[in-house]
């Protein structure tokens, strides 16, 4: 059975290279109809918090994307780590170490000024230390090479050289990242190895301690890096870091994920789809290994494309909550579900969209922008024909204003741009809107003609 996992650190919130991660090996463990597996990898005991943990699993919770079992915490597990570490001890594939951090440190310091990489350099390799609080080194092969063959970036060369005794357990008793990750992943049935490139100068290391183990080992594919909109690596300045920050915004899951997955694969061509639709299509080899950019845009494109695609009913559920917290009360409208459908569009999410519909519910505070000194001053005769016609109107209708609106350019003998925007300016202080019809039908028949006096009494005042 095929067997993926995501293992994060607990060390900061879920961020979109993270989800992109997660929802790659989400993809190819249901692909197969195998598991997806969840790691919490919290040795990193000053920088790991618990309220990162349940972050971590509230957002993968949003996305659909929950573990197929429990996860489970490598700080739980460090009796298993020991015995592993001690076991490699005992048949010659590790040895204690005993070097200060001074001597570490000077090492480093002199290998550095001689244009060398940082290695340790096998002080303690050869030697019988005896003190059981010295730190555990895995002994790497001197001479060869350790092999990599990757899904996405092909085979890979590793010179052991350059691999120098890892440490496996610290003189704390703390187990080290590469260590625990190699165990958990055996020992979980883990079978293939999905992670961001960043990781790959790691495999070779890891590999190494497979072997030592006498594990079989396990697929690795390793996916490009998401970049910026600059092709720098993402960071704050180009998307936001937390996850649940789209979440807050109003993002819908299935647009995020619709946008993820394309983040280095494309194999489809459709731009917009849902997770059941791709997966016979999906292969890690045809994963590019260039750095994939996050572009906010495109979101804001699938995520409309994704909203478009709800019912009414759906529409409203999902818009409330935004609503709800600006004190936006829907279900005060005398159309809620046309209201929505009519305005979805007008935003690249829920929260903007909510703020969208304000004018709709309540009366506006004050004209956006410019549009009063360019739309409305000199407008009288537009408003003053609609304040007449819609006053006399029975029918609260679009079918009976889109009448008025006919009548208006016959008898004004204005274009449309002359009359529409002056009444959307008028009706909702600004000049984006639906057709000027639905606009009209969208508020209630009093708050038209309220809103249309009003502002012929401020025309009227300022002449």
């Amino acid at each position: 059975m095929v067997k993926t996992r995501f293992a994060p650190s607990p060390t900061g919130y879920l961020h979109i290279g993270g989800v992109r991660t997660a929802l790659f090996n989400y993809i190819y463990a249901r692909k197969h109809k195998g598991q997806f597996l969840v790691r919490i990898e919290d040795t990193d005991a000053e920088r790991s918090k618990e309220e990162f943990v349940t972050a971590i699993l509230d957002g993968l919770d949003w996305l659909n994307l929950s573990p197929d079992v429990e996860p489970i915490k490598q700080s739980t597990r460090y009796g298993i780590y020991k015995k592993n570490a001690l076991e490699l001890l005992n048949n010659g594939s590790a040895y204690r170490c005993n070097c200060s951090q001074e001597r570490l440190a000077n090492l480093r310091a002199e290998q550095e000024k001689n244009g060398l990489k940082p290695s340790y350099d096998g002080f303690c390799r050869d030697k019988s230390i005896e003190d059981i609080n010295s730190a555990i080194r895995i002994k790497s092969p001197n001479e060869g090479e350790t092999i990599v063959n990757d899904e996405v970036y092909g085979t890979i060369h590793f010179p052991n050289k350059e691999l120098d005794d890892l440490i496996i357990l610290r003189s704390d008793g703390s187990p080290t990242y590469h260590f625990c990750n190699v165990i958990d992943d055996n020992e979980q049935g883990v079978t293939h190895v999905i992670r961001g490139e960043d990781h790959l100068p790691n495999t070779p290391r890891q590999i190494q301690i497979v072997n030592a183990l006498g594990y079989k080992g396990f697929s690795y594919a390793h996916l490009p890096l998401v970049l910026g909109e600059d092709r720098k690596r993402l960071s704050k300045r180009h998307a936001a870091t937390d996850l649940m920050t789209y979440k807050q915004q109003g993002y819908l899951p299935d647009a995020l994920k619709n946008m993820l997955i394309r983040l280095g694969w494309s194999k489809v061509e459709q731009e917009v789809f849902a997770i059941s639709e791709i997966l016979d299509s999906f292969n890690l080899t045809d994963i590019q290994r260039a750095g994939a950019v996050f572009d906010i845009g495109r979101l804001n494109f699938i995520n409309q494309e994704h909203l478009a695609l709800k019912n009414d009913v759906e529409l409203l559920h999902l818009i409330k909550p935004f609503a709800d917290k600006i004190d936006l009360d829907l279900d005060s409208h005398h159309d809620p579900k046309r209201l929505i459908r009519l305005c979805v569009g007008s935003g690249n999410n829920l929260e903007e969209i909510a703020h969208f519909l304000i004018p709709f519910v309540r009366n506006y505070d004050e004209y956006s922008d410019d549009c009063y000194e360019k739309f409305l001053i000199g407008s009288e005769k537009v408003l003053d024909f609609f304040n007449t016609q819609i006053s006399t109107l029975d029918e609260w209708s679009e079918t009976a204003i889109n009448e008025v609106i006919d009548r208006a350019k016959t008898e004004l003998d204005l274009p449309m741009p002359k009359i529409g925007m002056p009444m959307r300016a008028a009706l909702l202080g600004r000049t984006k809107s639906p057709p000027l019809d639905a606009t009209i039908y969208l508020l209630k028949k009093e708050q038209v003609l309220e809103r249309i006096a009003q502002t012929l009494k401020k025309i009227t005042a300022e002449c």
